[in-house]
């Protein structure tokens, strides 16, 4: 088994002038914790749920509601996103990226393969494999 044996290759990215505001509405939209952030076709970065509510402003805050719409509307993802994420190669052993993903703290990777994004896989898909191959 590999990674491209359980990577989703049905992969929602946003470009990295998308503002938060619309980052936020895609995750919601599809139901996703992570988003690749592109420069064309090229990967250049990976936003996550979590960077998304550190860039929200709290609730005590002291802007109005119009304030903080107009905010978020105009900080793009590229500015939160980590830069140059770490990837995956699709021929890489699942139980291998399980570990990565523990030592670094990573929940999920973005899977490049001749330089292109081709999927994405996160520790539900390798939970998922571990499961079916169990019994």
């Amino acid at each position: 088994m590999r990674i491209r044996d359980v990577m989703s290759t049905n992969v929602v990215a946003v470009d990295e002038k998308t503002s938060i505001h619309d980052a936020r509405k895609i995750m919601e939209a599809h139901k996703i914790r992570r988003l690749p952030v592109m420069k064309k076709d090229k990967l250049v970065g990976y936003l996550t749920e979590r960077m998304l509510l550190e860039a929200s402003p709290s609730p005590a805050t002291a802007l109005s509601i119009h304030e903080l719409h107009y905010l978020l509307a105009k900080m793009t993802v590229k500015e939160i996103m980590v830069k140059k994420p770490f990837t995956i190669s699709p021929d890489m052993p699942p139980e291998e990226a399980m570990q990565l993903g523990q030592e670094m703290g990573y929940g999920g990777f973005p899977v490049v393969e001749n330089g292109k994004l081709v999927g994405v896989v996160t520790e539900s898909d390798i939970v998922r494999l571990m499961a079916r191959v169990l019994g």
